[in-house]
């Protein structure tokens, strides 16, 4: 796809611009905890409020389901944006936005109520896209996060105005088409996590698009069970071995490689310094539990690392978060980080769990982008279209 961003724009002041940001912060005693997602967008806040525009600020906080709840104001938000912009940060409800607007001077931020208050904004109602409208002279989506729903603020208002994307969107949206959209081959992803159920539609999609897909976690053990192997007391879906063997058939079918775990290491229950050992995977002993792939599995991956150009990933590779059962997800995203910190790789990753491992591993910023876009990184891996991407088409 084609998309303008803020470079097409020549003239921005005086000009009013709708700016799409995902501000969604944790909170706590009404003050925010972190503040990343505020940073990630003040670039583009920072440019437009530079080059003369009236920036106006459309976010979503929470889940109030069309109803004001007070807990849920973007109001406390607005004095972090503030500081993190270190410029003031202007706030007002969409009643009272006509007249904020009419107040403000070129240069001025101001931060409207959040949007899930409005009845119409997750119906994607015309009518709210348009008092939206209304608003400004101009659209910038800038929450890729947000992309993936088809909400008022989303989708429905880049159709009424001149629609641009923000740097913070442009960058993502260049990093995906780097990942998956046009790579250079051989592109390997790495799929990890818990449940094969939840990424089923995501296994289905890589493995007639990549070269190989590795798989790793408690999802790699329903593979395992289904290629008759006994894990023993592993976490493993066993309803779910039709749908392993039939990705594992669409990946032949494909001509894309299918990477499982030789060998794991295993203990009795999952807790930090709990007696581990590491064994193949068809010697799993009774009542013992796989939390992490093994040392000639990580090998295994290396080379497969190796072998790429490109590289995904989404989810870890063992239970993570407790040691020793980490060593094979730190391996592997040091592994990349330092491909692609001498330029050999492309290296790209997502997911909730994906960004605290590659933090864990101390190379989250060696990577060549990581998503923290959750849902809509899985979307877009999944192959879906993203409403609030393909509303900026240029093209469509």
């Amino acid at each position: 796809m084609s998309f303008k961003t803020l470079d097409d724009l020549a003239e921005l002041t005086g000009k009013r611009a709708l700016l799409r940001v995902d501000i969604n912060v944790p909170m706590k005693d009404g003050r925010v905890t972190d503040a990343t997602r505020i940073e990630r967008v003040a670039p583009t806040i920072a440019e437009l409020s530079d080059r003369g525009a009236k920036v106006i600020l459309l976010a979503h906080f929470g889940r109030p389901k069309g109803k004001t709840v007070s807990e849920m104001s973007l109001k406390p938000v607005a004095s972090a944006v503030e500081e993190v912009l270190d410029h003031r940060v202007h706030f007002a409800t969409l009643d009272q936005a006509d007249d904020a607007i009419a107040k403000m001077a070129n240069g001025d931020v101001l931060l409207l109520e959040n949007t899930r208050f409005e009845p119409g904004e997750e119906k994607n109602d015309p009518d709210l896209a348009t008092r939206y409208a209304g608003l400004g002279d101009l659209y910038v989506n800038d929450a890729f996060s947000a992309a993936h729903r088809a909400h008022a603020s989303t989708e429905g208002l880049a159709h009424q105005l001149p629609a641009y994307a923000g740097r913070t969107m442009q960058t993502e949206l260049e990093a995906l088409q780097k990942g998956l959209g046009e790579p250079e081959r051989p592109v390997v992803a790495i799929v990890g996590g818990a449940k094969v159920s939840t990424k089923i539609d995501l296994l289905m999609n890589l493995v007639k698009k990549v070269d190989a897909v590795v798989v790793g976690g408690g999802m790699a053990n329903t593979f395992l069970a289904a290629d008759g192997i006994d894990v023993q007391a592993s976490l493993c879906e066993h309803d779910l071995a039709d749908t392993a063997r039939e990705i594992e058939a669409e990946a032949e079918k494909a001509g894309c490689a299918l990477v499982l775990p030789v060998d794991a290491v295993v203990a009795s229950e999952f807790k930090a310094g709990a007696p581990s050992e590491t064994v193949s995977v068809d010697a799993v002993p009774a009542g013992q539990m796989i939390l992490d792939a093994g040392p000639q599995s990580v090998e295994k991956i290396k080379e497969w690392i190796e072998r790429a150009n490109t590289l995904i990933w989404n989810g870890p590779l063992g239970a993570f978060e407790i040691e020793p059962f980490d060593t094979a997800t730190v391996a592997a995203a040091r592994y990349a980080a330092e491909r692609t910190e001498v330029g050999e790789l492309v290296s790209v990753a997502g997911g909730g769990d994906t960004v605290a491992a590659l933090n864990h591993a101390g190379v989250a910023d060696e990577f060549t982008y990581v998503s923290t876009a959750g849902g809509a990184f899985l979307k877009w891996m999944e192959g879906k279209t993203l409403p609030g991407v393909k509303a900026l088409d240029a093209d469509d």
